[in-house]
């Protein structure tokens, strides 16, 4: 095991940031999470085997991203290992998305994730070492119908991945995006439930649906995400790069 680090997970409450927090905590990391729901977190830490601790906040409200890293520094130090991971998604026709939903795909995916990694940066520079992975979705490679809003945030967040790797390339600091399709999470279960609600079709039959939207035929679990971002942890010589966690579905 290498050096105990200080680690900050948001939508740390289930689904993919749950996974990633399993996995931070069993290299014997220190791992710090945020959701809304704070029974969600609490069943998270409760996973963990090292140190853990839990902040319930929205992040898109005001001041919470500072409260945020406040809250931890004050307990741990500065964020070594930041994984953004907070996102949600909406479904529309481009016509029909109305200015409440465009605004709030965009707060979530895109202005949450710079404004942790704009407070994240400060402190990684003056130690000389960092790791940021923002969990994007392959809506980040592609357009798709009805996800406009979302799909783009997740390009806008990708952009946002890409230049900071470049700004910040010579000081031991690494910035990538990975990029799910069709996971099985709370999130897609939602997907899963808006489509039953339009189509009329059964759960198995939506979830059957999604599945073949990949190459290998099945949704790509949570730890199969949570494993790339351990990639992206491990090795200092992966920045700015968006990868695709989604069976095949998109090939870059």
């Amino acid at each position: 095991m290498g050096e105990r680090r200080t680690c900050l997970v948001t939508g740390g409450g289930r689904g993919i940031g749950r996974a990633v927090a399993v996995q931070l905590s069993a290299l014997g990391h220190r791992v710090a999470l945020t959701a809304r729901n704070a029974e969600q977190l609490e069943e998270t830490a409760a996973l963990l085997n090292g140190p853990a601790m839990t902040h319930r906040a929205d992040i898109t409200d005001d001041d919470a991203v500072g409260e945020l890293f406040g809250a931890v520094e004050d307990e741990w130090g500065p964020v070594d290992i930041l994984v953004a991971n907070a996102g949600a998604g909406t479904s529309s026709p481009v016509h029909r998305t109305t200015d409440e939903d465009w605004q709030r795909m965009l707060d979530l995916n895109l202005t949450a994730p710079f404004q942790c990694i704009r407070r994240a940066v400060p402190a990684m520079t003056d130690g000389g070492w960092g790791r940021i992975v923002v969990v994007a979705s392959m809506a980040a490679k592609m357009g798709a119908p009805y996800l406009a809003a979302y799909t783009a945030a997740k390009h806008g967040v990708l952009g946002l991945v890409r230049a900071t790797a470049a700004e910040l390339a010579d000081t031991g600091i690494t910035v990538n995006a990975v990029c799910p399709g069709y996971a099985d999470t709370p999130m897609t279960d939602q997907v899963v439930q808006a489509i039953q609600g339009r189509t009329g079709r059964s759960t198995k039959e939506v979830r059957a649906i999604l599945a073949r939207k990949q190459p290998i035929g099945r949704l790509v679990t949570p730890d199969e995400v949570a494993q790339t971002i351990m990639l992206c942890v491990a090795n200092g010589a992966i920045t700015g790069q968006g990868i695709n966690v989604d069976g095949g579905a998109v090939q870059s």
